[in-house]
């Protein structure tokens, strides 16, 4: 098997309140959960499915870690969440409270909308152009 990037680390404020938006609003599955000691909880969740690689919910252990909450990017778009239906996800996204920072816009690549986690950080919501065009 050739080298891939499964798991990245997420910096949270509260490993609750993240897989509760997770979870709830962006309907990912919780992989795993498991007590490491009265403070740390090593917790996956990945979108359903499968496909892709899955998100480690890292508590933040002191003021660095703090800091970094919701710009682990600097403010740009820090991960991509790839869509078969655009419009059903952006839909049914906004339902349950995630904020677009901006309306679906048509680019050569696919569709696209800027969301916010709970902490602000920015994720593209796409459908690449194959896959509107039944190709992909």
């Amino acid at each position: 098997m050739a080298p891939s990037i499964f798991m990245t680390t997420l910096v949270v404020r509260d490993y609750d309140e993240a897989i509760a938006f997770y979870v709830g609003a962006l309907g990912f599955d919780l992989k795993t959960d498991t007590a490491l000691s009265p403070e740390k909880r090593w917790v996956v969740v990945a979108p359903k499915g499968g496909a892709g690689g899955a998100l480690l919910l890292a508590k933040a252990d002191g003021p660095a870690q703090e800091a970094a909450i919701g710009a682990q990017a600097g403010g740009r778009v820090f991960l991509f969440l790839a869509t078969d239906d655009f419009r059903r996800d952006y839909e049914a996204f906004r339902a349950r409270g995630v904020r677009f920072v901006e309306a679906p816009r048509q680019e050569s690549y696919g569709t696209v909308a800027v969301f916010e986690d709970l902490y602000g950080n920015r994720w593209d919501l796409i459908e690449h152009a194959a896959a509107q065009d039944g190709a992909g």
